[in-house]
């Protein structure tokens, strides 16, 4: 990687998470930041993330190779133009977000085509925030690079280097592509999930016994209903037209469910879950991208007094931190009934060999 000068236009979840990944790649980097909250900034200089912060778009610019726009989508747009005139012979623009149809739209109309390559790391969480950002967020997640028609080979393959650096899958695609598919694998999802929930919260009855008994399914289909609904509204209105598509398609198939249900086809409704599970199947596990890298596992312990604290004992002896532990509601595939979070996969193999050794069943 020959990029060492890289500046960050917001510094949230995602731009925090390129910034500290760099960081960890190369500590000799220099990166640059300028964000609406001096105090975020400040923290993130102290915690060595930034060596520098940025009072605005100015002439401290004009000496970085990289540029990353990690705004919400819509104002990375408007930042288009103020970088314009700050831009070094070297300087590369590119963005993180979740649309880019409408980036590039800004990019051709202002004539930036060949000093801009777009991005979007698949991976995050319904938390947002500096705070919540990590140097393992992007770690073995897609990373999406939407060249212009003008872009240099050379310069997609500086984008490429760079999320190769952070540990993330880089994969090359038009932006038009991008746009269609993120409608439907990651788009509607939200909306899916929104709408269900709203549903059951009009559907619940005055005890609220339906918010009492939600958990294991539910809980996880609808987990993504609780990112932001800033950054979410301007996702959608973004990509409004491939989404309107899928959400037709989407809405047709529901209605062919309902007319399976009201004249009691019983073949139609084995097949819905016949032809979802084989698709279903074929996707991994843990799948790269879209969510933050997991590193877990379960264990089957007694539910008696004292149980949770010897396991925790046994792993504080063995030097292993845990980053969270807590009962596993969901055991639909039989797993054990406590589930251990770690920061990262060695802890978790060390954790795993530990208390293989006490003799305790791991899934």
């Amino acid at each position: 990687m020959t990029d060492t000068r890289i500046a960050f236009i917001g510094l949230g979840l995602i731009g925090g998470s390129i910034a500290r990944g760099l960081k960890r790649f190369d500590p000799h980097i220099t990166i640059m930041a300028y964000a609406r909250s001096r105090e975020k900034l400040e923290h993130a200089r102290q915690e060595g993330t930034i060596d520098v912060i940025l009072s605005g778009i100015g002439e401290e610019l004009r000496s970085c190779h990289m540029v990353f726009l990690c705004t919400p989508v819509e104002y990375n747009a408007a930042y288009l133009d103020r970088l314009r005139p700050y831009l070094g012979p070297r300087t590369l623009v590119t963005d993180v977000g979740s649309t880019k149809s409408d980036i590039h739209s800004h990019v051709i109309r202002l004539g930036m085509e060949e000093v801009f390559v777009g991005g979007h790391p698949m991976a995050g969480s319904e938390k947002t925030g500096y705070e919540h950002s990590s140097d393992r967020l992007l770690e073995n997640a897609y990373y999406i690079i939407t060249p212009t028609a003008k872009s240099r080979q050379e310069d997609v393959d500086r984008l490429v280097a760079v999320a190769s650096a952070i540990g993330s899958i880089p994969i090359v695609l038009d932006y038009g592509s991008h746009d269609q598919i993120t409608a439907a694998i990651s788009h509607l999802p939200h909306i899916v999930a929104s709408t269900l929930v709203n549903l059951v919260r009009d559907q619940d009855r005055e005890d609220r016994l339906m918010n009492r008994l939600a958990a294991g399914g539910f809980k996880d289909i609808t987990r993504i209903a609780s990112s932001s609904p800033t950054m979410w509204e301007q996702i959608c209105m973004t990509n409004r037209e491939n989404l309107s598509q899928m959400l037709r398609l989407y809405m047709d198939s529901l209605g062919a469910v309902l007319a399976r249900l009201e004249e009691g086809d019983t073949n139609g409704i084995y097949e819905l879950f016949e032809t979802s599970k084989a698709y279903r199947d074929t996707l991994a596990d843990k799948p790269k991208g879209s969510v933050e890298p997991e590193y877990s596992f379960t264990v089957d312990i007694a539910d008696e007094v004292g149980s949770i604290s010897t396991l925790s004992v046994i792993l504080a002896a063995g030097g292993i931190s845990i980053k969270n532990i807590g009962i596993n509601h969901n055991r639909e595939r039989g797993e054990g009934a406590l589930k251990i979070d770690f920061y990262d996969r060695e802890a978790m193999e060390k954790a795993w060999e530990r208390l293989k050794k006490y003799h305790y069943e791991l899934f």
